[in-house]
């Protein structure tokens, strides 16, 4: 019989907890809660997390690989996930263009003032993006040394004047492109890469170990971060931004719910379960506005779910850089927002600019909080050199987005794992149907595998 925790010691409730008393700390003593120590909280939870997420990806990914027997096998997993990848993002695209132009979010939209410092902070953005070649954005895929792919690049939340222009994508691609070409090395030494696969397994299990220690504080992190927030932009700072905010908010709810919910209806599992079933990550990312605090234990949580050990290590890395749901319906979204606001009207072609400079774009754009604003800046510079002080337009409000852009990326990620788990035949059943049935916690780990 299995026994019943305190409602008290489960993580997501104490997550929802910290969430809630940082809404009314922000709200009631916003002086206090603007203090950079309140701030602190929040950004050294989500330091934490970072530190661990570059080993993480790239012990699973070269695990992922140098396990599988045949290297068509990793490439056919790829493949598959991949052209998974491509048809749920654009069909994320569609939908956000298609609620910006029946609903219209920015029609008759006042356009505030922003202080001269946000204004400075807006041209970076803006400079950024127009300096930026596709040329640049591709090389830098690939690090200047091996160590440089573990090295961290500048924030894109913290662009400054006379930063590099090159378009901030994020570090987790290069791991990935060096884990994959050292995950094919390691295949092909056979039995003599034996020990340093073990090597690597055992690393990864460490690094899971550490995430387990540092989501002990999670409710703390979440308390800081909400708190700070409210206390900086206060309950009204959603202000005349309340239409985009709650359009964005229901379009990303019916993506997850029916779009994803007929795509795992397909695949044999209920999204209401799934959902439930990662509701502490999602709790955890909802308060950190960052999707990279959840992503070692939602790994953790799809492997328990019966999806494979090879699966998991190619497809949820994999999808945090080209599966992005979230993103993609923010950025076509906000970009009609912006026109309508701004009173410029959009051609077909147009249109077809925004759904393919989008699509390239949005790879890489997760993780940290302003990578969708900065990568909305490219999609504005290619659309319509008109659309680009926009940008001041929906900066202000970008926090309240990111938060939702990142829920909606860790379950389109969760779900892509599944299915192409149950594509490829690798997905055990009962697993999936016993995970679902119940509610587990991202502290049970080390229960679920001294008992399991």
């Amino acid at each position: 019989m299995q026994s019943t925790r305190p409602w008290y010691t489960v993580l997501y409730v104490q997550v929802l907890i910290g969430i809630v008393l940082g809404v009314l700390f922000g709200w009631l003593l916003p002086d206090l809660a603007k203090n950079e120590w309140t701030e602190f909280l929040g950004k050294a939870f989500v330091k934490l997390i970072k530190m661990a997420i570059a080993p993480i990806i790239f012990c699973t990914i070269v695990s992922g690989i140098s396990h599988i027997q045949e290297a068509k096998s990793v490439g056919r997993v790829g493949v598959k996930a991949l052209v998974y990848f491509e048809l749920v993002s654009t069909l994320a695209l569609i939908i956000g263009l298609a609620v910006g132009s029946i609903w219209q979010p920015g029609a008759n939209f006042p356009v505030k003032e922003l202080s001269a410092s946000e204004l400075a902070q807006v041209a970076c953005y803006k400079d950024a993006a127009q300096k930026t070649t596709p040329v640049e954005y591709i090389l830098h895929i690939i690090p200047d040394s091996v160590i440089g792919a573990f090295v961290s690049s500048p924030d894109p939340g913290l662009c400054k004047p006379g930063a590099p222009t090159i378009f901030p994508i994020g570090d987790i691609l290069q791991v990935l492109f060096f884990a994959v070409l050292f995950g094919f090395a390691l295949m092909k030494l056979g039995e003599r890469g034996h020990a340093l696969r073990g090597l690597i397994d055992d690393g990864a299990h460490a690094m899971f170990a550490i995430i387990a220690m540092i989501m002990k504080v999670a409710p703390i992190g979440a308390f800081g971060a909400m708190a700070f927030t409210i206390g900086k932009f206060g309950p009204s700072a959603l202000g005349n931004l309340l239409n985009l905010i709650l359009t964005f908010y229901v379009t990303s709810a019916l993506f997850v719910f029916i779009c994803l919910g007929a795509i795992a209806r397909v695949a044999g599992f209920s999204i209401v379960q799934f959902v439930r079933y990662i509701k502490d990550e999602l709790l955890i990312v909802l308060g950190t506005s960052s999707s990279e605090s959840a992503l070692p234990s939602l790994m953790e949580k799809l492997e328990r779910l019966g999806c494979s050990k090879q699966v998991v290590g190619l497809v949820v890395p994999t999808g945090y850089s080209f599966n992005l749901d979230g993103t993609n319906i923010y950025m076509t979204l906000a970009t009609l927002f912006i026109a309508q606001a701004l009173h410029v009207d959009l051609s077909w072609g147009q249109m077809l600019t925004i759904l393919v400079v989008a699509m390239l774009t949005s790879k890489g754009a997760s993780g940290v909080t302003g990578a969708g604003f900065v990568v909305l800046a490219g999609t504005l510079a290619s659309a319509d050199v008109r659309l680009l002080p926009g940008l001041a337009i929906v900066f202000g409000i970008d926090k309240f987005m990111s938060e939702v852009r990142a829920l909606t990326n860790i379950a389109g990620n969760g779900v892509a794992t599944i299915v192409v788990s149950w594509w490829e035949g690798e997905l055990d059943r009962d697993k999936l149907k016993q995970g679902l049935a119940r509610q587990i916690d991202p502290a049970d780990v080390e229960l679920a595998e001294t008992t399991g």
